[in-house]
């Protein structure tokens, strides 16, 4: 079993994503949408137990900014999330003959490398024995990161897909990774990861928008 990883990271074009960013307008909503994900792909990039990372997007400028990190991107040829993550993986193998492989939410501006790589650590030893693992959000309900071997590889993302996770079988990690679990959806998101550091890109785009720390913070 390697000890390195492939990440996936599916990410919506940002002038699609992030719907559920009410009382921006829609250039800080996309502005948003793509400093999460590229502050998820740097801290990916920068964690020691990956190897690679795949970035898949029909975004063609979105690409050439995840290409210019050092990712690889590639286009969205199946629509749905699941059955993208899945040929995502294939292609995964096919170029780098990897045996473990982890699919991360693009909307995750407060994650740490060190973070990502506990979270992987914890993950290996499941996968070395055909096991599949998972991380649950900040709120318990969904999943920030699947972790399969190549074979095994078989996401449940979607609503609920803490419960259905699990109920396929897959472990769930008990770790102490909070930058890894903070994903954000809404304001009400933003606010709560502040605490936790957001990355680069995420606050130049809350500073450019006007949207200050003290205002995320009010209740």
């Amino acid at each position: 079993m390697s000890d390195q990883f492939a990440v996936l990271v599916p990410v919506k074009p940002p002038a699609h994503g992030k719907s559920r960013l009410i009382g921006v307008t829609d250039q800080t909503r996309r502005d948003l949408a793509e400093a999460f994900a590229l502050d998820t792909v740097t801290a990916c990039l920068e964690a020691a137990r990956v190897a690679e990372v795949l970035v898949v997007t029909d975004d063609a400028v979105l690409a050439r900014a995840i290409t210019a990190l050092g990712a690889h991107a590639l286009p969205d040829g199946a629509g749905d999330l699941n059955g993208t993550l899945r040929q995502s993986a294939a292609e995964a193998r096919r170029r780098w003959g990897t045996s473990a492989i982890a699919a991360v939410c693009a909307d995750l501006p407060t994650l740490r490398a060190d973070e990502l790589d506990a979270a992987l650590e914890a993950a290996a030893p499941i996968l070395a024995h055909r096991g599949t693992a998972f991380l649950a959000d900040a709120a318990g309900v969904g999943t920030t990161l699947y972790c399969a071997g190549p074979e095994d590889f078989d996401p449940r993302f979607g609503g609920g897909s803490r419960a259905a996770h699990r109920e396929a079988g897959a472990v769930e990690l008990a770790v102490e990774v909070p930058t890894a679990r903070r994903d954000v959806d809404d304001l009400l998101d933003l606010r709560a990861a502040l605490p936790l550091g957001l990355g680069r890109r995420t606050t130049q785009a809350v500073s450019a928008a006007g949207l200050s720390a003290g205002l995320l913070a009010d209740p």
